[in-house]
């Protein structure tokens, strides 16, 4: 047993030998997570397990038990989105989106751990995570935004 966006879930036997990414999408059709490069080096997938920012595509689903796991789908509560996903919008952060989720995911844990980071936690906790459009500067920006209403 273990805890999905707030909701008590089971790994399922024919799924503890996958990664988390694949139990996501698959079994519990959340797809915000995005299969990047499946050997943990891009950050399209991560999410958030025990408030650590993880790379779902490398964490195995057997792990879970007694975990809490968030997703970018668990961020928004209704129609308010979560700081950090309403900074994105307001710096144009996104442009072909598809890193963002894991990059939001990794805002999100560092900003819960810290609320006022430095530049230096801002680049610790995004390494790792890479934008192919290159929108370092916004991510920055909209990061910065989000500590302001955290």
């Amino acid at each position: 047993m273990f805890r999905l966006n707030g909701q008590s879930e089971d790994v399922p036997g024919d799924w503890s030998d996958e990664p988390l990414l694949h139990l996501l999408r698959e079994h519990f059709g959340l797809k915000g997570a995005k299969f990047g490069c499946g050997v943990g080096l891009c950050g399209a997938c991560k999410v958030i397990v025990d408030g650590e920012a993880v790379r779902s595509c490398t964490f195995p689903a057997s792990a879970l038990e007694g975990t809490e796991v968030r997703t970018i789908e668990g961020l928004a509560r209704g129609e308010n989105l979560h700081p950090v996903q309403a900074a994105w919008l307001a710096e144009a952060v996104p442009q072909c989106g598809y890193c963002q989720s894991g990059q939001i995911m990794s805002a999100v844990a560092l900003l819960e751990q810290n609320p006022a980071p430095s530049d230096t936690d801002v680049d610790a906790a995004m390494d790792g995570n890479l934008c192919r459009c290159g929108t370092y500067t916004r991510i920055r920006k909209a990061i910065a935004r989000a500590t302001e209403a955290v």
